[in-house]
C-alpha cells in the first residue's frame, strides 16, 4: 500500500510522504487514481487559518529558483538512497503557494490583501527592481522585507535613493518587517551562512545606498563625509536584534585585529578604519538595562514584560560551534555568533567540529526567541540560502544543491520546534539562476550525471547545464566532453553556453510556500513586495496593527505586553530610573 498524505490537527499543513511503493505499483492506474483522490479530499478539507500569527519565520533561499528546488528534491532523495524523483522537500508540504514576479510590469500602488472568503489559488511573485528587469539580492531584499520596490544594490531605501549616492539615503529610509516586529514587542533574529552584512540580511536592518559598504573601509570618503554609516555599524545600532548568527567578523573589528580562528593569517584581520570594536559595543549596549517592577527598558527597544524571568539574562558573543553549543537557551536575551571572517563555508566544505550548520543555528535561534510571550520574527537565510546563490554564481551545482537541501532541513527542524497553530512559516527565494537540468535522463539517473545520448558534437554532456558562467570551455577548438566520476565532484563546474566570470541571476518568477495563520494570503501572481505586507498583516504589525482581529490577538498573547514607546520617552524613563537608583 501507499502511505497517503494527511492534514495536521490545525488543518494548516499537508503531510505528504515520499512515494515508497514498489516500482511496479506505479504502472497501475489505481496507484495514481487513489493518490489523486486522497489529495483532492485533503484540498476540499483545507480551511484558511484565519487567526493572527504570534510568530513569523521567513526562510529565504537566495537564488533558489524552481529548477533549483526540483533538482534539490531529487538530490535529497538520492542522498537517502532512493531514485530521487519521488522525494518530497519539507517546504513542499506547505499547503499554500504563490509566485513572486522577478520581472514584469507594475500593477499599481494598492496592496489588496484577500478576504478570508477568497478562493485559494497558487500565487507567483515578481522580483524585478525599479531599474532592472533581472534583480540583485539587495533590491529584492528591500522588497520582501520592507514592502517597497527599490533600485538594485541599495538596501532599506525607497526607489528615490540612488545607488552609491550617500546624500540620497536621508529621507528615503524604509523599515523592514523585522524592525517593526521588534518595535511591537517581539523578539527578532537573523540566521545566515553568508556574512551577516550581506545584502539579504542587511535589508532587515540597514539603510544603505550601496550593498557593498560592509565596513567603513569599504566606503568612499565622500559617503563617510556626508554622514552615511556602514552596514556593520547599522547592524549594531539600528535595530535591537536578539539573535544574530552568521559570518562577517572582519567588518566588526579595527584594522589589524587578529581573527580568533585564523590569528596567523593577516588576510582575515579586522578591517575597520575608525578603530571601533562593534562586537564590544554590541555587548556593552545590551548591558545597559533599566528595571522597573519587573519591566526592562532598552534605549533601542520597546517596553516589554521581562520575558526571561525575575533576573536580567544578558548577552553573549561566540565565534565557533563549541561556543554556540555552550550557550544555554534560557541564559541569554541576546546572542551574536560570527563564525567566519567573511562568508561561512559551503556545507560540503564545512568543518563539522568548529562550524555550526544552518540547521543548528536555526534551532538555537528558535529556542532563544520563542521564550518571548509576545512572539518572534526569525529570518533564516543560509548559504543553504545565501550560498545556493554563491554555488550557482561559481557554476558549481553540487555545492548549490547541497545548500538547498540544508535549507530544507532547517525548515523541517523549525517545524518541529514550533506549531503551525500560531507560527506563520514562509519559504521563498529572492531570484533564480540560469540553471537547468534535462537531456531525457532515465529515472534514477544521478542528478549530477550524464545525459544518456551524446550531443550533436558527439561528446557527452551533463544533465545540469548553465546558460552562462565560468563553466564555458573550449579546448582544441571544441567543447570538452563531460565524464564520470569527474562530474560528481563537489567542485565540478557544469558547462555553460556563454563565457562569463560569474554566472548570472535569471528573471523568472519564484515560488512562495506558506503554512500557518494567514498562510492563505499567499496566492496568485504577486509583486514581491506583497510578501512583507502579508506577513505584517498576519502578525498585526504596522501598518496593519489596528486591523480587525489585532486587539484580540494581543489580548491572547501570553503575559503583559507594553505598547511601544517613542525613543525619547524610553530614554527619559531610563534616566529617571537610574537617578532613583543613584
Amino acid at each position: 500500500g501507499v502511505e497517503m498524505a494527511t492534514l495536521d490537527p490545525w488543518g494548516c499543513t499537508w503531510r505528504l510522504p515520499a512515494l515508497l511503493s514498489p516500482p511496479d505499483a506505479e504502472k497501475t492506474p489505481g496507484y495514481w487514481n487513489k493518490g489523486a483522490r486522497k489529495r483532492l479530499e485533503l484540498a476540499l478539507a483545507l480551511q484558511p487559518a484565519a487567526q493572527r500569527a504570534k510568530n513569523i519565520m521567513l526562510f529565504m533561499g537566495d537564488g533558489m529558483g524552481l529548477s533549483t528546488m526540483s533538482a534539490a528534491r531529487i538530490y535529497k532523495g538520492q542522498l537517502a538512497g532512493g531514485s530521487g524523483e519521488e522525494s518530497v522537500l519539507a517546504m513542499e508540504t506547505f499547503p499554500h503557494m504563490a509566485l513572486a514576479k522577478v520581472s514584469g510590469a507594475v500593477l499599481g500602488e494598492t496592496f489588496l490583501l484577500p478576504l478570508l472568503e477568497t478562493p485559494l489559488h497558487p500565487s507567483c511573485f515578481q522580483t524585478y527592481t525599479i531599474d532592472r528587469q533581472v534583480p540583485d539580492s539587495a533590491g529584492t531584499g528591500t522588497a520582501y522585507l520592507c514592502g517597497v520596490k527599490a533600485n538594485a544594490k541599495t538596501l532599506g531605501l525607497s526607489g528615490a535613493a540612488v545607488y552609491g549616492k550617500c546624500h540620497s539615503t536621508f529621507g528615503n529610509e524604509v523599515d523592514s518587517v523585522l524592525h517593526r516586529a521588534r518595535l511591537a514587542g517581539k523578539s527578532v533574529g537573523i540566521v545566515t551562512t553568508t556574512r551577516v552584512q550581506h545584502a539579504s540580511p542587511g535589508a532587515a536592518y540597514a539603510h544603505s545606498a550601496s550593498r557593498g559598504w560592509y565596513a567603513d573601509a569599504n566606503m568612499p570618503r565622500e559617503a563617510l563625509r556626508d554622514g552615511c554609516k556602514d552596514i556593520a555599524y547599522q547592524l549594531v545600532h539600528n535595530t535591537d536584534i536578539n539573535v544574530i548568527l552568521g559570518g562577517g567578523r572582519m567588518y566588526m573589528t579595527p584594522r589589524q585585529t587578529p581573527d580568533p580562528e585564523y590569528p596567523e593569517d593577516p588576510g582575515q584581520n579586522g578591517t575597520r578604519k575608525d578603530g571601533r570594536d562593534l562586537i564590544a559595543e554590541w555587548l556593552s549596549a545590551k548591558q545597559v538595562v533599566c528595571r522597573e517592577e519587573g519591566t526592562w527598558l532598552q534605549a533601542q527597544g520597546a517596553c516589554h514584560r521581562h520575558w526571561l524571568g525575575s533576573r536580567w539574562q544578558g548577552a553573549r558573543y561566540v565565534w565557533d560551534k563549541k561556543g554556540l553549543d555552550a550557550v544555554e537557551d534560557d541564559s541569554v536575551s541576546h546572542l551574536m555568533g560570527l563564525f567566519e571572517p567573511k562568508d561561512m563555508r559551503y556545507e560540503l566544505n564545512r568543518n563539522t567540529s568548529t562550524d555550526p550548520s544552518i540547521v543548528e543555528m536555526t534551532e538555537k535561534a528558535i529556542r532563544i526567541l520563542r521564550r518571548n510571550p509576545n512572539g518572534f520574527f526569525l529570518f533564516p537565510r543560509s548559504r543553504a540560502g545565501g550560498r545556493i546563490d554563491h554555488g550557482h554564481h561559481s557554476g558549481r551545482a553540487k555545492q548549490a544543491l547541497m545548500e538547498a537541501v540544508m535549507l530544507d532541513r532547517a525548515v523541517a527542524r523549525a517545524g518541529e520546534l514550533t506549531s503551525p497553530a500560531d507560527t506563520l512559516t514562509v519559504v521563498t527565494a529572492d531570484h533564480s539562476h540560469v540553471f537547468t537540468f534535462g537531456g531525457s535522463t532515465p529515472r534514477g539517473n544521478s542528478i549530477f550525471g550524464l545525459a544518456p545520448k551524446k550531443a550533436k558534437d558527439k561528446r557527452a554532456y551533463t544533465s545540469i547545464l548553465y546558460g552562462n558562467g565560468p563553466g564555458y570551455s573550449i579546448r582544441d577548438g571544441a567543447r570538452p566532453a563531460a565524464s564520470l566520476p569527474a562530474a560528481e565532484d563537489k567542485d565540478y563546474r557544469q558547462q555553460a553556453a556563454v563565457p562569463l566570470e560569474t554566472e548570472t541571476h535569471s528573471g523568472e518568477d519564484v515560488v512562495v510556500l506558506a503554512q500557518g495563520p494567514m498562510a492563505h494570503l499567499f496566492h496568485g501572481v504577486q509583486e514581491q513586495t506583497y510578501i512583507a505586507h502579508a506577513m505584517a498583516y498576519a502578525a498585526c504589525l504596522e501598518p496593519y496593527a489596528t486591523e480587525p482581529g489585532c486587539r484580540a490577538a494581543r489580548r491572547a498573547s501570553h503575559g503583559t505586553q507594553c505598547s511601544p514607546q517613542p525613543l525619547l520617552a524610553l530614554l527619559a524613563l531610563c534616566m529617571a530610573a537610574l537617578a532613583v537608583r543613584g
